[in-house]
């Protein structure tokens, strides 16, 4: 039976970086809702900034439905979430306090996964599309709107391309898309970088 990098690695524009790069996978986590708080967390900032307030936040609280909606709001605010982050990640906490979890959103195709984080507010479409990927290890999401897939289109291919266009060459990566991003990411080395932020938490 082909894995997704025997069958990525016959392919003349990905096969390269399939040599290059060996065997990347999605590794889902196993706690979606700390995954979602991290991405939140890392939004608008830089690293160094996000990850100095995911430590302090790991540091002083639980980090679960409950332990976010116990917490005094003042205290997340002092491990350096703003106030408006403050109130996205207690309206995280609220819906996976219910009957969000990982399971709920496992029997979901990908379409309804996406339309229901972003009923959450402060989760949005490129937040819910990485869940797709890192939380639920879909292995066919071909995230056309990123930036780095879009970066890595075009090095690849070496010619601006549509998202029609993109979508269009994508194609011959099913059923393993997922996979093939990962692989567009690592054309740019900073794309690499702010991809392992989102991922790690």
């Amino acid at each position: 039976m082909s894995t997704p990098h025997d069958h990525l690695r016959s392919d003349d524009r990905l096969g390269p970086l399939v040599e290059r790069y060996g065997r990347l996978g999605l590794d889902p986590a196993e706690d979606m809702f700390r995954r979602l708080v991290v991405s939140v967390l890392r939004q608008q900032v830089s690293m160094a900034s996000a990850e100095a307030t995911r430590e302090r936040l790991f540091e002083s609280i639980e980090v679960t439905p409950s332990g976010v909606l116990a917490a005094d709001p003042e205290l997340l605010r002092n491990c350096g979430l703003s106030r408006q982050k403050t109130e996205y990640v207690r309206n995280i906490a609220r819906a996976f306090d219910g009957e969000y979890d990982r399971a709920y959103f496992e029997r979901m195709d990908e379409t309804a996964v996406i339309e229901e984080l972003t009923t959450i507010k402060g989760v949005g479409e490129w937040t819910a599309r990485m869940q797709l990927l890192f939380s639920l290890g879909r292995p066919d999401v071909f995230p056309v709107g990123d930036l780095g897939v879009r970066k890595g289109m075009r090095t690849l291919f070496e010619e601006e391309m549509s998202r029609e266009e993109m979508v269009s060459e994508a194609e011959r990566w099913a059923p393993y898309r997922s996979y093939a991003t990962l692989y567009l990411w690592r054309v740019d080395e900073d794309v690499v970088e702010a991809v392992e932020e989102v991922t790690q938490g």
